[in-house]
């Protein structure tokens, strides 16, 4: 497989986990963080990296807006559930 090719099928799998999750609100970070070691916040930080790398300006709530479909804020407010942890930090 060529590299564009490998790049591109990478890219729509990130889309389509990134669309799943948005999907998934009930799925929340903390389970996510403690069953597979990363969560939204993760992926967040991960495409701002990404961004930066390629020197693209961006800041931590425009990744986490890309990422969760909304901004962070309304995202919490609508589907964080209970007492769980917050670990957006």
């Amino acid at each position: 497989m060529d590299e564009k090719t490998r790049i591109e099928l990478e890219a729509a799998a990130f889309r389509a986990m990134v669309n799943h999750l948005r999907e998934h609100k009930e799925v929340q970070n903390i389970d996510l963080m403690n069953l597979a070691g990363f969560c939204r916040n993760c992926l967040s930080k991960w495409y701002l990296a990404a961004a930066k790398e390629r020197g693209i300006d961006m800041d931590y709530e425009q990744s986490r807006e890309i990422i969760y479909g909304m901004p962070y804020s309304e995202w919490k407010a609508r589907y964080q559930q209970g007492d769980k942890q917050d670990i957006s930090k």
